[in-house]
């Protein structure tokens, strides 16, 4: 249930509600999988990778992608410069495998639809709900509220 609350805020995030992406509110869906996941929504192994993600998901996430090597690309979607992007491979190798199956089951794709799709709206994600060029604190529920977006 968390997931698909998060889907739909960052679904919103991402422009769902304008319909002027294709696949608008797929990134959201598969953005809030993904993170309901690293915060104990049944994968225990991403949630224990996340090192605690339970309240803030996102810094999590971050955490896990730096230190894949993404140290770059993480800090330039939160900085306030240009967004580095990042590609399907280098998600997968950053995340779990558990926790990129769960996260594909539930969005209704293969796991490497879903780690495209990942590498695509999550620069995006991440620099909108970081406009100070900091990761904000507290749960993402929040974070999305402050942001009023």
């Amino acid at each position: 249930m968390a997931g698909n609350d998060l889907g739909s805020l960052l679904g919103g995030l991402l422009g769902g509600g304008s319909g002027g992406q294709g696949g608008s509110g797929g990134g959201g869906n598969i953005l809030g999988s993904l993170l309901g996941a690293l915060m104990g929504g049944g994968g225990a192994g991403g949630a224990q990778a996340a090192g605690g993600a339970r309240n803030n998901p996102l810094g999590g996430l971050m955490d896990m992608l730096t230190k894949s090597g993404l140290v770059d690309q993480a800090q330039s979607w939160v900085g306030t410069g240009e967004n580095k992007p990042v590609t399907g491979a280098q998600i997968a190798e950053a995340l779990p495998d558990e926790t990129l199956q769960k996260v594909a089951a539930q969005a209704g794709v293969s796991p490497e639809q879903a780690v495209d799709e990942i590498a695509q709206q999550l620069p995006q994600a991440v620099d909108k709900l970081s406009p100070q060029g900091s990761l904000p604190s507290g749960s993402l529920e929040d974070i999305i509220k402050q942001q009023q977006l």
